[in-house]
């Protein structure tokens, strides 16, 4: 390869990076981590979030996980799709892990940057909200059973109980 030949290759390929570079969306601040979220927390979350999906009548799975993405409360209503059982714990998990909502996933794959689906365990579908108190991540919420956004609503509903 000439020197030419090297100067416009590292050109182009400079020139490459910064508009892949500035089309990449700007992740959104993640919160601090915090206490983990204790049973009676959780419980308290899952609750108000099955209350939510029987007003609506979706049958819904809801996992509650710590920080660390580790189960603390987990219960599914008569009727829900028996994949809800694992998507809800991996939607809480991704939560909680990456301290954003899923739907943060979702709507990055969705608006064209597939590399989201290559991050370890990720759930790149809506239904995993983080639980914040006092500005501190302490776990997530993970629900599964209806589309996106009744899913959206019902993990709401179970984030606003503890507020």
């Amino acid at each position: 390869m000439t020197m030419t030949q090297q100067f416009f290759a590292a050109g182009l390929l400079a020139l490459c990076s910064t508009a892949f570079a500035q089309s990449q969306p700007a992740p959104p601040p993640a919160p601090p981590f915090g206490t983990p979220i204790t049973y009676a927390q959780a419980k308290l979350a899952a609750e108000a979030a099955m209350k939510k999906a029987a007003d609506i009548k979706v049958p819904n799975s809801v996992a509650v996980v710590e920080p660390s993405g580790d189960l603390v409360y987990f219960i599914r209503m008569d009727g829900a799709p028996y994949s809800a059982t694992q998507l809800s714990q991996q939607k809480a998990w991704t939560a909680a892990r990456y301290r954003r909502p899923t739907k943060v996933f979702f709507d990055g794959v969705e608006g064209g940057h597939p590399f989201f689906l290559s991050f370890p365990g990720i759930a790149a579908t809506p239904g995993g909200v983080p639980i914040v108190v006092d500005g501190k991540l302490i776990g997530a919420i993970g629900v599964s059973g209806g589309n996106g956004e009744q899913d959206m609503a019902v993990a709401g509903a179970g984030v606003d109980a503890l507020k």
